[in-house]
């Protein structure tokens, strides 16, 4: 069973940073891409970054491009999100999801229709 757990989510000051982890179990990272995502309150949930599974490319929406950084450890099933110089608007539940890409061609990307699977979330909360 393909299961996904986020953790390392917080409350933090503005300026602070978090490292956001999701752990797969049932399921090897080489043949899906990954994302992150996030929801705030009254918002629609939207991509932050994304990590393709053949190679590793990145995607990063452009409100997180040079704070956020998408990794991956593929021996230990767990993808990360280093997320920096944290702001007010950066509170939401992040969330990371898995789409099922054994070719290796497709780029990930960040539209969350593409992706099957999906964490229960974890807050992240930047607050002084």
């Amino acid at each position: 069973q393909l299961q996904l757990v986020e953790s390392g989510g917080g409350l933090v000051q503005p300026g602070g940073s978090l490292r956001l982890s999701c752990a797969a179990s049932g399921f090897t990272l080489d043949y899906y891409n990954m994302g992150w995502f996030r929801q705030a309150p009254g918002k629609e949930r939207e991509g932050v970054s994304c990590i393709s599974s053949s190679d590793g490319r990145t995607k990063y929406a452009d409100s997180v491009k040079g704070r956020f950084t998408i990794s991956r450890d593929i021996a230990k099933k767990t993808v990360y999100l280093q997320v920096n110089s944290l702001k007010p608007e950066d509170t939401a539940v992040y969330y990371c999801a898995a789409e099922f890409e054994p070719t290796g061609h497709a780029m990930c990307d960040t539209y969350p229709d593409k992706y099957g699977y999906w964490g229960q979330g974890t807050q992240v909360t930047v607050s002084s």
